[in-house]
């Protein structure tokens, strides 16, 4: 069964944007060329299009040209991320370590609030739901552009210790390294990673525009005994590739052949 004309179009033109017929911040030809071209209605054409904008390829907006959005990819290595044997203290916070060393610019939004924990949030940290825990959020921007959320809640046993975790402003160092300098390293850490569609909320955060999903980054750190605090990262999903780094990489960092 031959597809439905909408489709094609589509499937044509998202094959002409991957092979670089059509670039990054391209206009795609108008609405009557493309008619014309593929000898389809005005319906059928813009069914096709608004399909490419579901999918997070096209740009649209009302009485433009539907243009190929532009994606500048920011690389993260999470196994690299936050650990301390990577950077030095006054390498300062590890995001903006990382952001910095790909030659962008990094800038952050800060809040700092005392909130309830939650069911999930308590599950994590193994404290009682409903108990006072402080919030860290911040809004990560490289280079004036929304990449990512990142939510870091502390439960009150490590808060009343190091208060300095409740103060309303950016901990230079990182708090990572912040509590190891203090004699609470994080030993471990238990990832979670979940892709799904953005909340009107996280849409509007992070500037994500139709057909853009996110991914959703849980991680809670263990000291020797206990968790210590969980994170939760929303990146983007059309701005960010996350790599991990496991096993012996010699064959990787030299290329070269071990037999």
């Amino acid at each position: 069964m031959s597809k439905p004309l909408y489709r094609q179009v589509a499937d044509t033109l998202r094959a002409e944007i991957a092979g670089g017929v059509f670039g990054p911040g391209d206009d795609l030809p108008s609405e009557r060329e493309l008619r014309e071209r593929f000898d389809a209605s005005r319906n059928t054409v813009r069914q096709g299009l608004q399909l490419l904008v579901s999918e997070g390829l096209l740009n649209s907006s009302q009485g433009r040209a539907y243009q190929v959005r532009s994606h500048e990819i920011f690389v993260l290595n999470a196994s690299k991320f936050e650990n301390l044997q990577f950077s030095q203290r006054e390498d300062g916070d590890s995001y903006d370590n990382e952001v910095l060393h790909s030659g962008r610019q990094p800038h952050q939004e800060f809040r700092v609030e005392m909130v309830k924990v939650t069911q999930e949030i308590a599950e994590r940290l193994k404290v009682t739901p409903g108990e006072q825990g402080v919030l860290r959020f911040c809004r990560r921007f490289v280079d004036d552009t929304p990449w990512s959320t990142q939510a870091t809640h502390y439960p009150k046993w490590l808060v009343d210790a190091h208060p300095r975790l409740a103060e309303p402003d950016d901990i230079e160092e990182g708090s990572t390294r912040y509590l190891a300098d203090r004699g609470l390293e994080q030993i471990g850490y238990h990832d979670e990673l979940m892709t799904r569609m953005p909340t009107p909320e996280e849409a509007s955060e992070l500037q994500i525009g139709p057909g853009v999903p996110v991914l959703i980054w849980i991680r809670t750190g263990f000291s020797a005994d206990k968790p210590v605090r969980c994170t939760r990262t929303t990146f983007r999903g059309d701005l960010n590739h996350i790599t991990y780094d496991l096993g012996d990489l010699r064959a990787h960092a030299t290329g070269g052949d071990l037999h």
